[in-house]
């Protein structure tokens, strides 16, 4: 109790902000014959180095491939839209058709409906996957970024790398464990 009455003699605020509770979030599965696509973009700072990275899984989580791909100085959103639309064309080579996207950032999600989200500079590229994604059985949702874990370390790959774009066929060893967190159903929390 002394202390309660030091700090309100130096006019300190004593009353506690709001309790943040934790959300589980869990990697869900795609049906079987799907393939699940992961993406993120990150960017150092508003205009600053960028960069994408992805993730493709199968229906029992096996991993079949990924890529990171530097970007050299774009924003953020950019960055985001970017791993989408590599996303898609490696989905295209590989020729896939059942793709489930999945992704952090809720106006690429959106900007599958309403496509006036997408900066100017992307307008060909993101309409020829958009073109792609028509003629396929094609979903994209949006997840927290915890959930997202694979994608955000192979964007953060990117700055390592700083190559316009790898593919990886084999796991990157940094992936290990939220690759199996994710593979066995194991949440990571987020504090809402």
């Amino acid at each position: 109790m002394f202390d309660f009455n030091v700090l309100k003699f130096f006019g300190i605020n004593t009353r506690t902000g709001k309790v943040l509770r934790p959300l589980p979030v869990i990697w869900e599965f795609p049906s079987p014959g799907w393939v699940k696509i992961n993406t993120d973009g990150a960017a150092k700072g508003y205009l600053g180095l960028a960069t994408c990275g992805g993730i493709f899984r199968g229906s029992m989580g096996e991993f079949i491939g990924a890529f990171s791909a530097f970007l050299e100085v774009q924003t953020a959103l950019v960055a985001e839209f970017y791993g989408v639309i590599h996303a898609t064309k490696e989905a295209q080579k590989m020729r896939l058709t059942n793709v489930w996207l999945e992704c952090d950032s809720a106006l690429v999600c959106a900007a599958f409906t309403a496509r006036t989200n997408v900066p100017w500079m992307l307008c060909n590229r993101w309409n020829a996957c958009l073109n792609y994604c028509g003629k396929i059985r094609f979903t994209v949702t949006h997840i927290f970024r915890e959930g997202n874990a694979c994608a955000d370390k192979l964007a953060n790959l990117g700055f390592f790398h700083r190559e316009s774009f790898l593919w990886y066929n084999r796991l990157p060893p940094c992936l290990f464990l939220e690759f199996f967190m994710n593979r066995y159903s194991l949440p990571m929390y987020r504090f809402c």
